[in-house]
């Protein structure tokens, strides 16, 4: 398969696998892919994931990359906060979570971090199309305590200063009950110490 017929193949896909790659052919050489990287038509995003060098790069675009190369995950925490506008930082490493290992992968086309949890708590999240297209992301409410639960020396009024939460944003879009629901799964007592206390600081702030 010359490149030409590989592209127009998988022109829908905006990250693409070794395996997939071989789900469709499987006599592709390996090689190829190692030749095409040189002569620019191709990306390593990570060893055996892919994308084709003229791909726009968007958070739409980052956001399901991040997801396809360490699956399962989505996208929570900084990141997460960031795109409801709950800190005022840019964030500029993509941050998930995972039940995998926590790993880190820096790439030509950004950072990518992901953060361990146990499955049971893998959950809260929704799945956001874009196009034809589509990546997970967790809820306002989740990604909230996601951070708190990898963050446990976020627990007094000073760390939740630090946090720098816009407060109209937080008093607008928050569910306090969908957010007790979430703690419940958790099943940690220091945690629900640390959220109460969180909560009752945005709500006096």
């Amino acid at each position: 398969m010359n490149f030409i017929e590989f592209k127009e193949k998988f022109k829908d896909f905006t990250v693409f696998s070794l395996n997939d790659i071989r789900n469709i052919d499987g006599n592709f050489r390996r090689r190829s892919l190692n030749e095409w990287q040189d002569k620019g038509y191709i990306k390593k995003v990570i060893d055996k994931y892919y994308i084709f060098s003229d791909l726009e790069l968007n958070e739409n675009v980052l956001f399901e990359i991040a997801n396809r190369i360490y699956s399962p995950s989505y996208i929570s925490l900084e990141m997460a906060l960031s795109y409801y506008h709950l800190i005022p930082e840019s964030v500029y490493i993509v941050t998930s979570v995972t039940t995998r290992k926590t790993n880190s992968f820096d790439t030509k086309i950004g950072s990518f971090d992901y953060r361990t949890v146990k499955p049971e708590l893998f959950f809260g999240y929704s799945i956001e199309n874009y196009g034809d297209k589509h990546y997970k992301i967790a809820s306002i409410e989740k990604s909230i305590l996601d951070y708190l639960y990898l963050n446990p020396g976020v627990r007094e009024k000073a760390d939740f200063e630090s946090l720098r939460i816009n407060y109209d944003e937080f008093r607008s879009n928050i569910d306090p009950e969908k957010i007790d629901s979430y703690l419940s799964v958790f099943r940690q007592k220091t945690l629900k110490r640390r959220v109460d206390s969180f909560m009752g600081y945005m709500k006096n702030a």
